[in-house]
């Protein structure tokens, strides 16, 4: 328990998303308008079918349910990824990303079908998941956003994917489902290594005006 609640992978990757928007010059960027943004769209999208879930289920059901609603947003990205984007990097990663969360979505599915709900609403739990949500639309309205695909859905899949974290690290720490553990230690491992992948692509390939230090 200790390990979750004071070293998290994701604070560093984190901490590493804030700090790229700060090394930017504003002279020769040219920045697209959020509203304006189909990657932000769908963003946007995700995070109202979520807020409108009831959170009165079992700490188990509660992931799987939030994580279907979030893994069909990340699947709605990377097709606006592969029908629009140019960089076969990124698309390469696009599509492992859809092929995944397809996958998990199956899962998920079958576990709340299956699944005998063993304990009650938890409070904190549900106050967790709500928190992240919550950090998610602030992060994701604070990208710089330029209109060019592969770039934006970089941004915000790394936003995307912090999200997932978090929400899998706190079921891990409330949840009772081996099932349910097993796949939230799965969508870590698998997420923290795309972030890096997304983070190194983004820093090879900074927008014309982005500059590091």
């Amino acid at each position: 328990m200790k390990n979750l609640l004071t070293f998290r992978p994701w604070a560093i990757l984190l901490f590493v998303s804030l700090i790229l928007p700060s090394c930017m010059k504003e002279e020769g960027l040219e920045l697209q308008p959020h509203d304006d943004n189909k990657m932000m769209s769908i963003m946007h999208a995700m995070m109202d079918e979520m807020h409108k879930m009831s959170m009165t289920d079992d700490p188990d059901v509660a992931f799987a349910k939030m994580m279907i609603m979030h893994h069909q947003g990340a699947i709605n990205m990377a097709n606006e990824e592969l029908n629009s984007g140019d960089d076969a990097t990124i698309k390469g990663i696009a599509t492992k990303i859809k092929a995944d969360q397809q996958k998990e979505i199956q899962d998920l599915q079958a576990f709340i079908t299956s699944y005998q709900p063993d304990q009650p609403t938890s409070s904190k739990f549900n106050m967790e998941l709500m928190d992240s949500m919550e950090k998610s639309s602030r992060q994701s309205d604070l990208q710089i956003i330029t209109g060019d695909t592969d770039h934006d859905f970089s941004q915000l899949m790394i936003v995307h994917h912090q999200s997932a974290i978090e929400n899998a690290y706190a079921v891990l720490e409330h949840g009772t489902s081996p099932t349910i553990k097993t796949m939230a230690h799965m969508m870590i491992d698998a997420q923290v290594s795309e972030i890096k992948q997304l983070q190194e692509w983004l820093l090879a390939n900074k927008p014309e005006g982005m500059s590091g230090h």
